[in-house]
């Protein structure tokens, strides 16, 4: 079997949904019972993953010059031990911005290796002709993104039509050409676990690089269980084809303490080698100010 070929056989699982409850109050568990030093590493770590948004409709060339300093100096107010550059992973942005964010990165004297990415093929909601779609991921490729994240069409999902989601994916795949390609499945709009676990697989069967949770715009976004279906999913493929695919978390992060239950699941879940920025994303808005006032308030106790 191709490791990225589709393949009906990946699609069919088992889902406990008592079992997915216990890992969850697991985690919960484990993220609060961090010690002090343990949480403002984890947080720090974290901040490496996160790819700083903005996707307001009133997005102008200021509010992105504002976003790529943000990234640069996430939380520059707070004192802290970190041993090397730290900023986020990226800054994701609409395509009409891309251009902002690639030319205030390149302009900065800070050393650092920020992505630009941005969100395609009919964002958020996926229901746009195909070939519209594709031709703005084209657009975004060219314009200078280094990561797409791109979403799917959910009826089809919804609908069961599973091969021509593959279809719409290995597309959308090769309009992305060798950039990296993050698949948002909007798992709040796809009805129960089993969808979700098989959007999962044709995404990576797709050869998609990361499979994400949300566009951050759906009434339902990242939760954990959500993710834990995901993780699965992650974890049956990577020991079916050896590739490893990441994971992105994004929609209604806010808090530290959503960060420190995110970083648990996927060390829980998927391992240690999978925290890493080639694997691990995490997308969010205004997270940084709840993580640096967390180290803070460590910090002064």
């Amino acid at each position: 079997m191709e490791k990225d070929a589709y393949c009906s056989d990946l699609l069919n699982t088992f889902i406990d949904e008592l079992e997915i409850e216990k890992k969850v109050n697991h985690i919960k568990e484990a993220a609060k019972s961090l010690n002090e030093t343990d949480k403002v590493r984890t947080l720090l770590k974290a901040i490496t993953f996160i790819d700083l948004t903005s996707l307001g409709g009133n997005d102008t060339s200021a509010t992105i010059k504002n976003l790529c300093k943000k990234a640069l100096n996430p939380i520059s107010e707070v004192k802290y031990d970190w041993n090397g550059l730290l900023h986020t992973a990226a800054v994701c942005v609409y395509p009409l911005r891309i251009q902002d964010a690639v030319y205030t990165l390149n302009n900065v004297e800070t050393k650092h290796n920020i992505s630009v990415a941005t969100v395609a093929a009919g964002f958020p909601s996926g229901q746009y002709p195909l070939q519209t779609r594709l031709e703005e991921i084209h657009y975004s490729v060219h314009t200078g993104a280094k990561e797409i994240d791109i979403v799917i069409n959910r009826p089809l999902a919804l609908e069961q039509k599973w091969k021509q989601l593959y279809y719409e994916l290995t597309s959308m795949r090769k309009a992305c050409d060798s950039k990296c390609m993050k698949t948002i499945l909007a798992v709040g709009e796809l009805s129960d676990y089993y969808n979700i676990y098989k959007a999962s697989m044709i995404a990576m069967m797709a050869g998609s690089d990361f499979i994400k949770t949300s566009t951050g715009k759906e009434t339902v976004n990242a939760t954990l269980p959500f993710g834990i279906v995901m993780c699965k999913a992650i974890k049956e493929y990577y020991a079916k084809t050896g590739r490893k695919v990441g994971f992105k978390p994004a929609g209604g992060i806010k808090t530290a303490s959503d960060i420190l239950e995110w970083m648990t699941l996927v060390n829980k879940e998927l391992g240690d080698s999978w925290l890493d920025k080639k694997l691990f994303r995490i997308g969010a808005s205004g997270v940084l100010d709840s993580i640096a006032n967390e180290i803070k308030m460590i910090n002064s106790i």
